[in-house]
């Protein structure tokens, strides 16, 4: 009896204490993706990014129309070009298809080794700036992912000033 009168009384306790405690706390939300898009640190490292892989980016491009070229060519004149010389060029096309294809995958790949290597940065710095506007302004909880949050707790234009801030 005593037990069953304990457990009420504790259940009575805390869903009176819970709502107090939790109208409390301070919550605040930070959108992720609109900081990576719109702080001035990512934008700067989407710039670098951009003017680092432009030559390749350029290359990759020429062989993707030379490639074409050649197999148009290949598809308008196989039918009357001489056996040995469609050999040749269908031949020559699967060589530039491979070197393309292969410049490709590392292309892509060193890009996004890059991109996380930028973009960690960048969450680095924009994880410390939520925790200097956390303790400044006695937030007790910031979260990053959310279905919904109303923009009343919404902090993110705060991270993306002050990481244009702290540059």
């Amino acid at each position: 009896m005593k037990v069953t009168t304990l457990t009420v009384l504790a259940a009575a306790l805390l869903s009176v204490a819970a709502p107090a405690a939790l109208a409390e706390s301070r919550l605040g939300f930070v959108n992720s993706d609109r900081v990576m898009r719109e702080a001035a640190p990512a934008v700067r490292a989407q710039q670098r990014l951009e003017k680092e892989f432009e030559k390749r980016d350029q290359e990759l491009q020429r062989l993707g129309k030379e490639l074409q070229a050649l197999q148009e060519d290949l598809e308008r004149n196989g039918v009357t070009m001489a056996e040995a010389d469609r050999r040749n060029k269908e031949r020559s096309f699967n060589d530039l298809n491979r070197d393309f294809q292969r410049k490709q995958r590392e292309f892509r790949e060193d890009l996004n080794q890059r991109r996380n290597e930028e973009l960690a940065s960048v969450l680095d710095r924009a994880n410390r700036a939520v925790k200097q506007i956390a303790e400044a302004e006695k937030y007790d909880v910031i979260l990053q992912e959310a279905v919904y949050a109303s923009p009343r707790i919404d902090i993110t234009d705060k991270v993306i000033k002050a990481l244009a801030d702290s540059k």
